[in-house]
């Protein structure tokens, strides 16, 4: 009968009846066609993975290799035609440059001949008697494997098989294990040539491998940080979120102040001869003037805002009470960083691969040379395009789970007997049901953040090229532009994950229902609800500063042989990406909790037939702050009412 009815009900209706609410009624799989589409996406991902392991050589990236194919540290495979590959290089780890006092580049690779070596000379060898005295020594030979050691000085062509005399003392140094020249002279030109003739990738990923216990160090120090603010914001009083922002005030004015102390010193330091000290410098003045305005507008935020902390302090506590109900929304950003731990550290892997993929060539003299394949740099944007894509996924997927959560513990009548298990029942709902739409809304994302990518490429291809101020200003524009719609769509996907989590709808149709009553309910908690995230995007911004200070702190004592401005980055966006998995979850609970309050007002009215879902204290707070936005538009209005008397005062 009541199917009868509702059909009924619909064939007497002349207009488009408006979709009612109906929390936790309803389920249906939803945009199935983009979750088809991101198992396409990942089976190229999956391809690209298998490639670079047959095709990549990770190990001479790490380690470094000789002209003959034979990387040092490693056992190795014989390459055709090379009679002097394959050998066994376990116990010769570093790499000597037979010729390093005059070492130059020709078609991209090394004039001189390298070989793998057990130990570097540390004192100056004249004669080849000293350097048949080296190798009989310390077991480290210094000529071309085919020569025997025995025949040093009696061989007629030693003088091309054994490194051009005198040989300078050298040291091990951690960046490619290349056996480095310690008399000035020696050093400044083979370190020139080494650093400023070497692919600008390669470069990077060498200083990322190079430094890679201090990145480690400074990931550590971003998650024990991330997770003082997360509990710190658990239990917040009013007198935490002071000291809170002065912490913030005072970390970045010190880091602003560290940086430009830093870009003074570069400036002037008169032997900044490198390409590498030349771009750690300009990353500095450009990380200084960054974060200069960055503090300027966070700092005056503050002096606005600062009347509302009282507000806040209440809004968080609504918020941890929510949190009491599911305290397990705790941990659920400890999985979620575990999973992109796995997945960035995968990531990097094939990245590296990729990065040292190449066919080994045999050239004149039976040396090897590795020509880069064909395809490679397509394969690093599909490459990155799937970092950005299954990065935004998973936390996507955290934020549809949080909500979840809320809603489930949200619509419960009967507050006393809060439900079992919700965040195991809002992840069974989730991958059941609403995968295809995290994927979409990831998606739009993804979609944002590569032009921004490309737009940040073409600037900096523009100012290295000298090209008009006016070309680089639209670019700069264009991006700040793409980064302002990129941080208005999380807000946005948010709400749509939100309201799947109600309703059960598809990513269109939940945002549209979310973006309409929002948009009819914003009166109500707009302006406390942007300085609650604001507040919690400070939490952020703190984790970022006391992250980067210690990494320009590590950073600054291997200035010379590391480009250190693209770890400090990586690092940076790893200490944000981490503080926001365990920071965000405030701000999903907080935005899921008003948007669950939209949908009871729209759906109840608070009598007997159809109470409100919410408790007693959370409907006191919003009482209060409607109480406070109603003094405030009255005050408004006796101040425009008495500007405007004044006018007809005047007039008379």
């Amino acid at each position: 009968m009541q199917c009868l009815r509702a059909e009924h009900l619909v064939s007497t209706e002349t207009t488009p009846r408006q979709r009612q609410w109906r929390p936790q009624i309803y389920r249906k799989c939803t945009d199935k066609a983009w979750l088809f589409l991101f198992f396409l996406f990942w089976a190229g991902l999956v391809f690209i993975m298998g490639y670079s392991v047959a095709a990549g050589a990770t190990g001479r990236l790490l380690f470094g290799y000789d002209s003959f194919g034979n990387v040092c540290g490693k056992k190795n495979s014989p390459v055709e035609g090379a009679p002097l590959s394959g050998q066994d290089m376990t116990l010769k780890k570093y790499v000597f440059f037979m010729n390093s006092c005059n070492l130059e580049v020709k078609d991209v690779r090394f004039s001189s001949t390298i070989l793998c070596v057990s130990s570097c000379p540390e004192e100056q060898l004249n004669t080849l008697e000293e350097v048949q005295l080296f190798a009989n020594t310390t077991g480290s030979f210094l000529c071309v494997y085919s020569l025997n050691s025995f025949n040093y000085t009696q061989n007629p062509n030693a003088d091309s098989l054994c490194p051009r005399l005198p040989v300078p003392p050298s040291k091990s140094f951690p960046l490619f294990n290349r056996c480095i020249p310690q008399t000035p002279e020696c050093y400044s030109l083979f370190a020139s040539v080494l650093i400023n003739d070497v692919d600008a990738l390669h470069r990077i990923l060498s200083g990322i491998m190079s430094g890679r216990d201090t990145i480690l160090g400074l990931c550590v120090l971003a998650f024990a940080l991330s997770l003082a603010m997360m509990f710190t914001f658990r239990f917040i009083t009013t007198l935490l979120v002071h000291i809170f922002i002065a912490l913030i005030v005072l970390g970045l004015l010190f880091v602003c102040g560290v940086l430009w102390w830093l870009y003074y010193d570069y400036t002037n330091d008169l032997s900044t001869e490198l390409d590498t000290e030349r771009e750690n410098m300009k990353c500095l003045l450009g990380f200084a003037v960054v974060s200069t305005v960055i503090t300027a507008v966070l700092l005056v935020l503050i002096f606005v805002l600062r009347k509302r902390i009282k507000l806040t302090v209440e809004l968080l506590r609504v918020t941890n009470k929510a949190i009491s109900n599911s305290p397990f929304l705790l941990f659920q950003p400890l999985w979620t960083f575990t999973i992109l731990i796995f997945f960035w550290v995968s990531w990097v892997a094939v990245l590296l691969s990729l990065g040292t993929a190449g066919a080994a060539q045999v050239i004149e003299g039976g040396q090897v040379e590795y020509k880069p394949l064909s395809g490679i740099r397509y394969m690093w944007w599909y490459h990155l395009i799937g970092l950005i894509w299954t990065s935004e996924f998973i936390l996507a997927c955290q934020q549809m789970t949080i909500a979840g959560a809320v809603v489930t513990c949200y619509f419960n009548r009967n507050k006393n007997d809060p439900p079992d298990r919700p965040i195991l029942s809002s992840l069974s709902i989730l991958f059941c049901y609403h995968q295809g739409t995290v994927v979409k809304g990831s998606f739009l994302i993804t979609v944002v953040r590569m032009p921004r990518a490309v737009l940040m490429y073409i600037y900096n291809t523009l100012k290295e090229k000298q090209h008009g101020a006016w070309s680089s200003c639209v670019s700069r524009c264009c991006y700040c532009c793409f980064r302002c719609l990129d941080k208005c769509l999380c807000h946005f996907n948010q709400n749509a994950y939100t309201t799947t989590a109600i309703n059960g709808t598809d990513f269109c149709t939940s945002a549209k229902d979310a973006l309409k009553l929002l948009s009819k309910n914003s009166s109500h908690f707009t302006s406390v609800n942007c300085f609650g995230d604001f507040v919690i995007f400070l939490g952020k911004v703190l984790v970022v500063c006391f992250t980067v200070f210690g990494g320009l702190m590590a950073f600054n004592y291997h200035r010379v042989l590391q480009v250190w401005a693209i770890p400090l980055l990586l690092v940076a966006f790893f200490a944000y990406l981490v503080a926001h998995s365990f920071l965000s979850m405030f701000e999903t609970v907080l935005d899921a909790l008003f948007l669950c309050f939209a949908v009871d007002l729209e759906t109840n009215d608070g009598t007997s037939e159809k109470p409100y879902f919410m408790d007693q204290e959370f409907l006191s707070f919003i009482k209060r702050i409607n109480k406070l936005n109603n003094a405030r538009a009255q005050r408004d209005k006796n101040s425009l009412t008495n500007e405007e008397g004044t006018e007809l005062a005047s007039v008379r």
